[in-house]
């Protein structure tokens, strides 16, 4: 994946609330449903999704900006604690490979690593000494072969071996359309094959769905595919357990004499009745438009927020002037 920070354009030193801006900006302009005709959106949505995961969340920016994970939050390779020596501390130098093993200190007298049905072992020789082959065979040989399977498939990883066969962990990303709503979605394992995953209506965050014998097959059968759902932050909607929080911009002539607005929810838009004289921060409860869960439907609250006009109206200073005058207020007296 492209770097995070180009895919949402901004700066290594943006504060928090400008990747936040820039994300709802471009979550608005690239989101599906606003880009049907094009067949690569889904794929950009996710993309953009993917980068605000990172730099959205202060811990996983910091290990990205240190070069402690990588652009899809996956942990970069540090080398083998304790293989002190050249390489640095904690890491290793790759020239200590040798025919007969590794010299962590790079001379004649060594130390050779070697695995066998004894399991890791060590014992001191020279060059004549075998056991340890090429760096990608120690890695093979220490990590089950795990190692080559997290690059030919970037999303899983084992759970666990236990009698040769092991459950498969994927991630999934979905929109909150999908998780309200509900969705059928592809998912590649790292074999090449796409299983098919039907996303039931309610999901939320760090839920699980399991597929029966999808994992990795071993002599007693196969193991479970689990795929750990995380729903994308939403350009308009915030989450709150079941309910649902939005920011309705009115203008001063609808606080002042009251109107109706349109509010955007997950099944359509609805009129709201904003009644005189309403003040910025007022929230209105629209029951029955959050999301739906096992436990029931949640609300959707409406926070009003007055906007006055971009450019500034000689005809609205003069009001004002004349208001400020005649009838005076003070909103700060009780904060006095």
């Amino acid at each position: 994946m492209r770097d995070p920070y180009q895919i949402l354009g901004v700066s290594k030193g943006a504060s928090a609330s400008e990747i936040k801006s820039a994300f709802r900006k471009l979550a608005k302009k690239l989101h599906p449903d606003a880009n049907k005709q094009d067949k690569n959106a889904a794929s950009r949505f996710a993309e953009l999704n993917s980068a605000y995961e990172i730099l959205g969340d202060e811990k996983k920016r910091k290990q990205f900006d240190n070069g402690e994970i990588d652009a899809e939050g996956k942990p970069r390779f540090q080398g083998f604690e304790g293989f002190g020596g050249q390489g640095g501390a904690g890491g290793f130098d790759p020239r200590h490979f040798q025919q007969g093993g590794f010299n962590p200190g790079g001379g004649a007298g060594f130390e050779s690593f070697s695995f066998g049905p004894e399991g890791f072992q060590r014992q001191a020789g020279g060059r004549g000494a075998s056991g340890a082959g090429g760096f990608e065979d120690i890695l093979r040989d220490m990590f089950g072969g795990r190692a080559q399977r997290a690059r030919s498939g970037p999303d899983f990883a084992e759970a666990d071996h236990g009698a040769g066969s092991a459950d498969i962990k994927a991630s999934l990303t979905i929109t909150l359309e999908e998780a309200a709503n509900g969705a059928t979605e592809r998912v590649r394992l790292p074999s090449g094959k796409d299983v098919e995953v039907k996303i039931p209506a309610g999901l939320t965050s760090g839920q699980t769905i399991r597929l029966k014998g999808q994992g990795q097959k071993g002599p007693w059968g196969a193991g479970d595919l689990l795929i750990e759902v995380t729903v994308a932050p939403h350009a308009q909607f915030t989450v709150e357990g079941q309910n649902l929080r939005i920011t309705v911009p009115i203008t001063l002539d609808e606080a002042v004499l009251g109107g109706k607005v349109r509010v955007p929810t997950l099944t359509g838009a609805v009129e709201l009745s904003i009644p005189a004289n309403t003040s910025s921060g007022r929230t209105f409860r629209l029951r029955g438009k959050g999301l739906k869960t096992k436990s029931g439907t949640g609300d959707l609250l409406a926070v009003v927020s007055i906007v006055l006009p971009d450019a500034a109206d000689p005809a609205l200073q003069e009001l004002m002037t004349k208001w400020r005058a005649e009838k005076p207020y003070d909103p700060r007296k009780e904060t006095a």
